[in-house]
């Protein structure tokens, strides 16, 4: 077995923070007789205070004074050395991230590339003018229309606390913290620890000056919840103090706990577990349609094994066309066949291969509500239902409910009995029947409509859970027009 050894995580230059004064944690991974150990940095409670205190300073001299214009350029400049397949972070990227995240190659490098470019000059120019009428107010005070001033202010420190499903996942809070010139310290997710570190050197490679406004570092359990005891506990425990905002992505639980664990005056921004479905309208099932559109369905189900938030779990399809619900989901079953030939589904943990093998049973033991198509031991599993069945969590892995529906209406009741949890929803429809459906949805609690083939791939900007990306991470500070106007008498030309 070859064995690689990496170094992840960023730590700017700071005395007692030199490579040979850190604790070094390491995390091993095994792929095709490749043994990869990654070393990642576990500071102390001391060392995290100086950490915090350092990418303050560096931030109110550097990240603070920076317009926006220059940030996005800073961050296209890094995007695009991440999307030359010849640059040596990408070549790092395509090489170590099927290893630790047990993806397919190919999938891995189709998926980076799509993801990056949604992080291009023009895309964060439109992020940010989706959440800020006029981006300037992240540079300066800017009149209000009910008069006055208003400008947004960054965190002071915020803390991001990372989930390891999907590779690289956390280039949105690293480009949401950087776009409102907040100084950040990252916690790896012990699942994909690469990533965070590598986009913190290339950022520091293209615009030195930020070299010293973040850090990434690395403590057992999410946002140092499980096993956080003696010098790693007492490093999570620094930060929280530090931290007057924390981005968390994870489990409900995890995040749950690390919620309890915050002082109550820092604003906590979590998200966590949801559910993805898709609809089909009986437009889209004519014999030339449906099957592209079982194609685009396959590709949401196949990407990252369904393992992002706005992975689908089930797709309700009316019936009544003529292509029946049912041979949709024969379409489907081929494609989810054709795209395991192309990229093959990662090989399951005893844990997960049992789940899906549950998953299975509860299907097959059903009676006539359901039946399973395809081989058992397929590396993909199609449930199909023609009767209409609740909105509820696969066991992931390609594993994907198709329920027949009269009218897709019928399918919002049983939706909105998952509101909690609701976030993406891909429709395939008329125009006239997406937005008749998107209202129903949106107020049963769908915060995102996508076309199908879409649902993992969001576009850039988009309102990430119904929220504001950037907007919840600032806070506004007003000149009232009362202030300006108290003001005037003092001018040295009111004499």
């Amino acid at each position: 077995m070859t064995i690689e050894r990496i170094t992840a995580g960023y730590l700017p230059e700071l005395p007692g923070l030199r490579e040979d004064e850190v604790q070094w944690h390491v995390l091993p991974f095994e792929r095709g007789g490749v043994r990869l150990e990654v070393s990642v940095p576990l500071l102390t409670g001391p060392q995290m205070h100086a950490l915090a205190a350092h990418v303050r300073r560096a931030a109110d001299r550097h990240l603070r004074a920076m317009p926006v214009a220059e940030i996005i350029d800073a961050i296209d400049r890094a995007i695009a050395r991440l999307l030359d397949r010849s640059d040596p972070y990408r070549r790092q990227a395509e090489a170590w991230l099927p290893v630790v995240s047990g993806y397919d190659a190919d999938m891995v490098r189709l998926g980076l590339t799509g993801f990056f470019k949604t992080f291009r000059a023009a895309q964060l120019r439109r992020f940010v003018a989706e959440d800020f009428a006029n981006p300037a107010v992240l540079d300066g005070f800017q009149p209000a229309p009910k008069g006055g001033a208003v400008r947004a202010f960054g965190p002071d420190l915020l803390m991001h606390s990372w989930a390891g499903n999907v590779p690289a996942l956390s280039l949105w809070s690293l480009v949401c913290g950087l776009l409102v010139k907040a100084p950040a310290i990252g916690k790896l997710a012990s699942a994909e620890p690469l990533f965070a570190g590598w986009f913190a050197r290339l950022l520091a490679e293209v615009h030195p000056p930020l070299a010293d406004c973040l850090a990434v570092v690395w403590w057992s359990g999410a946002g140092g919840v499980d096993g956080a005891d003696g010098a790693n506990g007492d490093a999570a425990a620094a930060l929280h103090a530090e931290a007057d905002t924390v981005l968390a992505y994870g489990g409900n639980q995890t995040l749950q706990a690390l919620r309890q664990r915050l002082p109550v005056t820092t604003r906590f921004l979590p998200h966590g577990h949801k559910l993805g479905f898709g609809m089909v309208g009986a437009q889209a099932l004519d014999t030339l349609k449906a099957p592209a559109v079982a194609r685009l369905a396959a590709w949401d189900v196949m990407r990252y094994d369904q393992q992002g938030c706005y992975s689908p779990h089930v797709f309700y399809v009316e019936r009544g066309a003529p292509v029946s619900a049912r041979a949709f989901a024969d379409y489907l079953a081929a494609e989810l066949a054709n795209l395991q030939r192309r990229f093959a589904r990662r090989p399951l943990e005893l844990e997960e291969g049992a789940a899906v093998a549950r998953w299975q049973q509860a299907v097959e033991w059903s009676g006539d509500e359901q039946q399973l198509l395809g081989p058992v031991d397929a590396p993909w599993s199609v449930a199909y239902s023609d009767s209409l069945q609740p909105l509820a969590p696969t066991a992931l892995y390609r594993t994907i409910a198709v329920v027949g529906v009269d009218r897709l209406d019928d399918a919002v009741p049983v939706v909105a009995a998952q509101r909690d949890y609701l976030q993406t929803a891909g429709i395939a429809a008329s125009p006239e029947q997406l937005y008749r459906l998107a209202g129903l949805l949106g107020a049963a609690g769908v915060t995102r409509i996508s076309a199908i083939g879409s649902m993992s791939m969001p576009e850039a900007g988009w309102h990430h859970d119904g929220r504001f990306n950037l907007l919840d991470l600032v806070r506004m500070t007003e000149i009232e027009q009362s202030a300006e106007a108290a003001a005037q008498p003092f001018a040295p030309y009111a004499d």
